[in-house]
């Protein structure tokens, strides 16, 4: 799972990913849908650098929070920092990625948005988290 964050007028904005791509090694790139309607496209819609968010198995309420609607993402116990170039970095991820907005390319009610990853940190320590047949889920030893 992913959260993908930008900074916003009125606050930093934020969602939970339903896709994510990787695109291009040279220079790394990767992709991402943000529908047309989601609270947070406006600040996406401008934004030039975006954070990408790899969640742990054990942030399963983060990525429920970034996911509903209306919630207060940023409030507690959310815990973030503004990062560079703006962007909102969430605390304890796997890691977190800096990426500069390429395109934002139209698809029905959505947007494929191609950002470059322009840099990260990929220090967090744990096992990802995944979305599985409706539920948030853990890989299996």
């Amino acid at each position: 799972m992913a959260v993908i964050t930008a900074p916003g007028g009125t606050g930093p904005v934020g969602f939970t990913a339903t896709s994510l791509t990787s695109v291009s090694a040279e220079p790394p790139m990767l992709s991402f849908g943000v529908g047309t309607g989601a609270s947070s496209w406006p600040a996406i819609s401008e934004a030039d650098h975006v954070g990408v968010h790899i969640l742990g198995e054990h942030q399963h309420e983060l990525a429920a929070t970034f996911a509903r609607s209306g919630a207060d993402r940023f409030g507690a116990p959310t815990s973030w920092r503004e990062g560079p170039e703006g962007v909102p970095v969430l605390d304890g991820v796997l890691a977190w990625l800096v990426c500069r907005v390429v395109a934002r390319v139209p698809a029905g009610d959505h947007r494929i948005v191609l950002a470059e990853v322009v840099l990260g940190d990929p220090a967090g320590a744990g096992r990802p988290l995944l979305y599985h047949q409706g539920r948030f889920t853990a890989l299996r030893d």
